[in-house]
This record gives structure tokens, C-alpha cells and sequence, in this order.
């Protein structure tokens, strides 16, 4: 098939490329760099520059290339994991969401393509016992950022799978560890880890879903060719409580064990209510509907396989 990525040179934008290419299939990037365009093509993908904010200039790139299928990878996220780089990279990555992907959206209706699959986020199911499914509200009531960023999951995956005129496909991944990614032995928060800067909060209650960087590209290459429409939540079988994976991280990486503190504490920094939000509420997800359609069989967490068992 003939595919268009819009991100492709990000985090999982590059494994993602790799995928397309090894299973046979004609790949276009979207880039605003006319240096990336060299990068690409040494990889045997085709390029198309074009500003995600210029609604006539994706059109255009999209009309040319014609494709069957168009995947959105569209982020701004910052190389450093904290509170403030978080904060101070919301707004565009806010808006290359909203603004960006509508006018790769409404550009894909006008070529016709046939599917668009976009990326979404799996840990944000709304508090409760068990694992969130693709039937679980989302956080709507949560922590301010959590809240907001709950709410534009929300308009951005009704945006695409309302589209009447294309099968619409959101993937809800989790938490990216693997190259490239903040959760790596070289990724800021394995430095945070190290400086003991990542600490572990109240009861450390918070269960993560997590995915391999590789294995995201496996999945979405895996919903374009026999996915349905609808969502999808691509998280690895290991749900994790904080207590039990940040200890095993910061033993993978020989570090000290990670400190304790407070949520009273927690909810004094800036931010406080969304680190506890994470720290002590986050529900971890079901990658049940991804495994009996896609066949996904994601890998194990490395650096917890032989320290923790996985919750249930």
C-alpha cells in the first residue's frame, strides 16, 4: 500500500518508517526540513515538505502523493521529562494536535484516502479497579493537565472516528520506553533516576501501561493492514504499580533506590496534583482487543522480568 506519515521523524515516527518499509510498503514522509528530506531518502522513503499549519500546503502534499492510507504521528513533546519542559511545550504540541491534525485530516478527505489511523494515549482511563478497556471514559475530572489533556483525546478521536467518509483508527499507546524515548538508560528520565529526581510518591499506587518503542511501529503497521475502525489501546502485558517499576528501573540502571515522599509534599511542588494523579491513581489498560485483532504480541518489559510480577 501506498502510506503517508505525518511525523515520521519522531520517537516512533523512525521504528515506524523501518516497518513500513520491511513489510513492502510504498512510504511518503511529511517533513518541514529540507535536510530531513536527504535522511529520507537515503532510508528509500519518498519526502514531501510541507507546514502542518498551512492547510493548503498539506493538501497539496497529500494530493501529490496519493495515498491509500494516512498515518498521524503528529507531536511537540521536549527531549527533557519534567514539570516545566512539560508546561512550556503544551501550547504547541496542543495546537500541531488540534490545528495540525485537522488539516492533515481534512486534507486525507479531499485525496479520498481509505484509512487514517492517529496517535492517541492509553493511561488515561478514568480511576477504578481492573484494567481500562477501549469502553473505559476517559479522565475527564482528573488533575488539570491530566483533565486537558483528557478532554483533547477526546475531541481529536470523536473528530476522526465521526469522519463518514474514511475508516478511522485511534491508537492509544503507552508509555514509550526503549531508544529514543525518555524511559532509556540514555533518556532523561533514566538521568532523573540517577540523581534521585524521580521519586516515588504516597503509596506509589498508580499502575503504568508500557510500550516498546519498536512495538508501537509493529502495532500500527499491524492496524493499517487488518485493523478496524475504532480504538485501539497498545500497551505490553505488564501494567505496573509505580512502587514495583521504579525500583526496577533505577536497579537496571545501578542506581540508588528512588526516595519517598509525601503526597502532602507531592501536592506543595508545582504541578503537584497531576504528579499525584500519576503517582497514585493511574489506571493501567487492556491490550486485550489489540492482541485478538492485530495478533499483537508485545515484549516484556526488560528491566523488570526478572524483579516484579506483572499485576493481573
Amino acid at each position: 500500500m501506498k502510506i503517508f506519515v505525518a511525523g515520521g521523524t519522531g520517537a516512533i515516527g523512525r521504528p515506524l518508517l523501518k516497518q513500513l518499509l520491511a513489510k513492502g510498503h510504498n512510504v511518503v514522509a511529511l517533513t518541514r526540513s529540507q535536510e530531513r528530506t536527504q535522511s529520507l531518502a537515503a532510508q528509500g522513503i519518498e519526502s514531501v515538505i510541507a507546514d502542518v499549519f498551512d492547510p493548503d500546503s498539506v493538501k497539496g502534499a497529500i494530493a501529490h502523493a496519493q495515498p491509500e492510507v494516512v498515518i498521524e504521528q503528529l507531536t511537540a513533546l521536549p527531549r527533557t521529562y519534567s514539570r516545566e519542559s512539560m508546561t512550556a511545550a503544551a501550547p504547541v504540541n496542543t495546537r500541531i494536535r488540534l490545528e495540525g491534525g485537522a488539516n492533515v485530516l481534512a486534507a486525507a478527505q479531499a485525496a479520498g484516502v481509505r484509512r487514517y489511523l492517529r496517535q492517541s494515549i492509553a493511561f488515561w482511563g478514568i480511576p477504578g479497579a481492573g484494567l481500562a478497556d477501549e469502553e473505559t471514559p476517559l479522565s475527564l475530572d482528573a488533575s488539570p493537565a491530566v483533565a486537558a489533556d483528557a478532554r483533547l483525546i477526546t475531541e481529536i478521536e470523536h473528530r476522526l472516528l465521526k469522519t463518514s467518509n474514511l475508516e478511522g483508527i485511534a491508537l492509544r499507546y503507552g508509555f514509550f520506553y526503549g531508544p529514543g524515548t525518555w524511559f532509556n538508560p540514555d533518556g532523561d528520565v533514566g538521568q532523573q533516576v540517577r540523581q534521585q529526581q524521580f521519586p516515588i510518591v504516597g503509596n506509589g499506587e498508580g499502575v503504568w501501561s508500557w510500550l516498546h518503542i519498536e512495538d508501537a511501529a509493529i502495532a500500527t503497521v499491524a492496524a493499517v493492514e487488518q485493523g478496524n475502525p475504532g480504538v485501539y489501546l497498545i500497551v505490553d502485558d505488564q501494567p505496573l504499580v509505580v512502587r514495583e517499576w521504579l525500583p526496577a528501573f533505577a536497579r537496571s540502571l545501578n542506581a540508588s533506590p528512588p526516595p519517598r515522599v509525601s503526597v502532602e509534599d507531592a501536592l506543595k511542588m508545582e504541578g503537584g496534583a497531576d504528579i499525584v494523579y500519576y503517582q497514585t491513581q493511574m489506571r493501567g489498560a487492556s491490550n486485550a482487543k489489540a492482541k485478538r485483532e492485530l495478533n499483537f504480541q508485545p515484549r516484556s518489559l526488560k528491566w523488570v522480568v526478572d524483579t516484579t510480577v506483572a499485576l493481573s
